[in-house]
């Protein structure tokens, strides 16, 4: 076997089955699940018709690996409209099995710890240097592409943006990969193009490629849409978008997480690369799946009612948590960053624990998305909400964690 297999962690949910094993819940309350960050939404019926349509002739032939001309096209289209960018759909567009599976593939390309010194400064080992707390596949994917994870702390106070300028150049000489999430998961934070043109000085001086997740750029609370990496770098000057690629989805986007749909676009040196990867890989989409996604990137209507209906939960559910925890609406994606009620502060899966068990409500503690650095888990004291269900489901479960929260007050 893969000895590197050895080095992951247990991924966050299956702790968190393990965490809730032998606990019966109160079986007064039926069970709402904040835990998992899976849309809910319908998916559209417009989506549903298209792959449907497409089924009699979709299924008859190997799809290409680089997917469809008209598909690579929608999403050149979808970039243009959304952050005024040119693309080379040929060269620059790669359609992915989801940003999931891309996220964890594209290390696997860019990153080259075969042998000493094969960071580009000959510095030795290899490093992936990301957020922390952080999406637990920036990690699986550094540690089984032979490199070592370097994780970032985020600060409270500054919108839980991560301290890259707190990084030793000594990393950054030995850094071949910086996976960043915008809108961040858990926090929902966004890079301003301060941040970005920090990153893209640091990338030019020591040789680094950005991988910019922007899965949760479409559901959004302020009136200006999140800025996208390759948008940060157009804004910059730097058009050809050296040394970047972002990766999206229609999952949360289109409420299709079954799709497994979305795509990458930047360097076209690295994307000509991770096709040859993914030529061996065997990640090619359906056609059928193609068909959907292309009438999916075409259409806003229903994006901007999948935003609204989270800015209602957000409304209703914030008000409610507030006096007993520490939340704000974040500036996008779909999560509350909570912290704990003093009581519970250095206890977050005891939280977790003990609300499952007495109200039935699922939440996930944030120390399972974060690692300790200094002695200090970022995640600690805080937990993470999903508000993907419809919005009453999620106004009673934040009434029943009040309630709870109250109830264990000294």
């Amino acid at each position: 076997m893969n000895a590197l297999l050895s080095k992951l962690q247990p991924y966050p949910f299956e702790r968190l089955r393990q965490l809730f094993d032998g606990v019966t819940p109160n079986p007064a309350h039926h069970p709402i699940s904040l835990g998992i960050g899976e849309p809910r939404h319908p998916t559209p019926a417009f989506i549903q018709q298209a792959m449907a349509g497409d089924l009699a002739t979709g299924l008859s032939g190997y799809p290409p690996t680089a997917g469809s001309p008209a598909l690579r096209q929608a999403c050149a289209d979808w970039l243009r409209q959304r952050y005024g960018v040119a693309v080379d759909p040929a060269r620059q567009v790669l359609p992915v099995l989801g940003s999931r599976e891309a996220l964890f593939a594209l290390a696997q390309t860019v990153v080259n710890a075969a042998q000493p010194g094969a960071n580009p400064n000959g510095a030795g080992d290899a490093l992936v240097v990301f957020p922390n707390p952080f999406y637990q596949i920036y990690e699986g994917a550094t540690l089984l592409a032979g490199a070592q994870p370097y994780c970032v702390m985020t600060d409270p106070a500054r919108n839980f943006a991560p301290r890259w300028d707190q990084v030793p150049d000594q990393v950054w000489a030995r850094t071949q990969l910086v996976y960043v999430c915008s809108p961040g998961n858990p926090t929902g934070a966004v890079m301003p193009l301060d941040e970005w043109r920090l990153l893209f000085e640091l990338s030019d001086r020591h040789g680094f490629v950005i991988a910019s997740d922007e899965c949760y750029s479409e559901i959004y609370f302020r009136d200006e849409p999140p800025l996208g990496g390759l948008e940060a770098a157009a804004k910059l000057g730097r058009t050809d978008f050296r040394r970047l690629v972002m990766l999206t989805s229609l999952s949360k986007r289109s409420n299709v997480p079954g799709m497994r749909s979305g795509f990458v676009a930047g360097d076209a040196g690295i994307l000509e690369n991770f096709l040859l990867y993914r030529t061996y890989h065997g990640s090619a989409m359906s056609p059928v799946v193609a068909t959907a996604s292309i009438a999916a990137w075409g259409d806003e209507a229903h994006v901007r009612d999948n935003r609204r209906r989270y800015r209602e939960k957000f409304a209703a559910v914030v008000p409610l948590l507030a006096p007993v925890m520490d939340v704000k609406p974040p500036d996008a994606a779909f999560y509350l960053w909570a912290g704990m009620p003093q009581a519970w502060e250095s206890n977050d899966t005891g939280f977790a624990r003990a609300l499952y068990a007495q109200y039935n409500v699922t939440v996930l503690p944030g120390s399972y998305l974060g690692r300790e650095a200094g002695g200090i888990n970022p995640g600690q004291g805080r937990v993470r909400m999903a508000l993907v269900a419809e919005t009453a489901e999620c106004v009673e479960a934040a009434e029943r964690i009040v309630q709870f929260i109250q109830s264990h007050t000294p």
